[in-house]
């Protein structure tokens, strides 16, 4: 039998998971999701998702970019595997790794969430929190996208936005 969660239960999931953050265990984790075929095109419909509200908005679409997606993607790696708390531990350091690639770099923000979630989810997830949404909404032009599962099948976010 296939449960099925509300948009109030992920909410709520999701804000529970931020106030107990530290306190959770961590699974083991399973390959990362980028190598699978099926896991490009997450990361993908995650960005289309993002870029069809920003065009809603008259906002011009983000572009993916490789550089700024390895960062994100190390993160949701730390966050699965417990190497690092749920949240934004080390967002300077990946904006400074970023920086240093891409000199033009200006302007950063972050969004990430976990749970059993499609790429619907988790874009509607961060469209009804403010912050998230204004990181959506803001003035950035690329983007990088990295997803982790856990062996219980929770998968972590990381969304980097970058204005260059």
């Amino acid at each position: 039998m296939r449960k099925q969660f509300t948009r109030k239960s992920i909410l709520t999931g999701l804000l529970f998971s931020l106030l107990s953050v530290g306190l959770v265990s961590f699974s083991p984790v399973s390959a990362p999701l980028y190598d699978t075929p099926q896991i490009s095109r997450f990361e993908d419909q995650i960005l289309r998702y993002v870029n069809e509200y920003r065009q809603s908005k008259n906002l011009a679409p983000l572009e993916m970019n490789a550089a700024i997606s390895g960062e994100a993607l190390k993160h949701s790696t730390a966050m699965a595997g417990g190497k690092t708390a749920f949240g934004h531990d080390g967002f300077d350091n990946r904006a400074g790794a970023i920086k240093r690639q891409l000199t033009s770099a200006r302007k950063f923000a972050e969004n990430v969430a976990y749970g059993h979630l499609d790429a619907k989810g988790v874009v509607d997830i961060w469209l009804n929190s403010p912050g998230h949404r204004r990181n959506i909404e803001g003035p950035y032009n690329v983007t990088g996208i990295g997803t982790a599962k856990q062996e219980d099948g929770t998968i972590y976010f990381t969304q980097i936005f970058v204005a260059r």
